[in-house]
């Protein structure tokens, strides 16, 4: 069961998955790096790396960061560029960078370790399961995802992340105050998350609709794929009641 409430878990005894698990070879240099994840992250769904917890279970963020502050958690953070860029530029806020393929985490932490910024940590698996079980309600700064999978087939979009009832439960997770951001290259998608957003009783929209870019977030390697096929971008800010 969620923390400090029912949660997905409660309204969902198997969740639909809203992602595809994929493969990837690793190399020697990411097999190492997948090593440094009990020091610069977690693992989500797998007890031999588990995440720090305070003694009544919620994530302890002074164990994890080293300090408490506010906390950006970005879902889907492919090979990390865009969190990366945005925690440089932004040292008075953590990042939870969460992303269930292990390649991108093992690319992740590689930089990391490398000298990445020092307000970056890792967690390695389903980030709703994650603000499910350990993440309580009103506690988020900000929640980022840029690029989810569009699940484009009509069969499939029941796996969407930003669907009615997954976002009520991101929102849930925000304080007040705080920000969802989202950006996607998949017109109805934007679309479809738009109008989620403004049924939402938990957040409103500043901009009426979809937001100019920020110049904040890096252009990802998504994105230069979309320009050169000749798609928009959309973005999408909503903050929390």
């Amino acid at each position: 069961m969620g923390v400090a409430d029912g949660g997905l878990a409660a309204a969902h005894h198997r969740p639909v998955r809203t992602f595809h698990p994929r493969g990837g070879a690793l190399g020697p240099r990411r097999r190492a790096a997948l090593g440094r994840l009990p020091e610069l992250g977690f693992a989500v769904a797998d007890p031999t790396a588990p995440p720090p917890l305070t003694p009544d279970g919620v994530l302890d963020r002074a164990a994890l960061f080293g300090r408490v502050a506010p906390l950006v958690v970005e879902i889907g953070t492919g090979m990390g560029e865009a969190v990366r860029a945005m925690a440089a530029a932004d040292p008075a806020r953590d990042y939870l960078a969460c992303e269930v393929h292990v390649p991108g985490v093992a690319t992740l932490l590689g930089d990391l370790a490398a000298g990445g910024p020092t307000n970056v940590r890792v967690a390695c698996g389903d980030a709703l399961e994650l603000l499910d079980r350990w993440v309580p309600p009103g506690t988020l700064d900000a929640i980022h995802a840029f690029f989810p999978d569009p699940w484009p087939k009509t069969r499939h979009h029941k796996r969407r992340l930003l669907r009615p009832d997954r976002l009520a439960f991101l929102a849930s997770r925000l304080a007040p105050g705080g920000t969802l951001h989202v950006a996607t290259d998949w017109a109805p998608y934007a679309e479809e998350a738009r109008d989620a957003v403004d049924a939402e009783p938990l957040l409103v929209n500043p901009h009426g609709g979809f937001a100019p870019r920020p110049a904040h977030r890096p252009v990802t390697r998504f994105e230069e794929r979309a320009r050169a096929e000749g798609r928009p971008t959309f973005d999408l800010v909503a903050v929390r009641r």
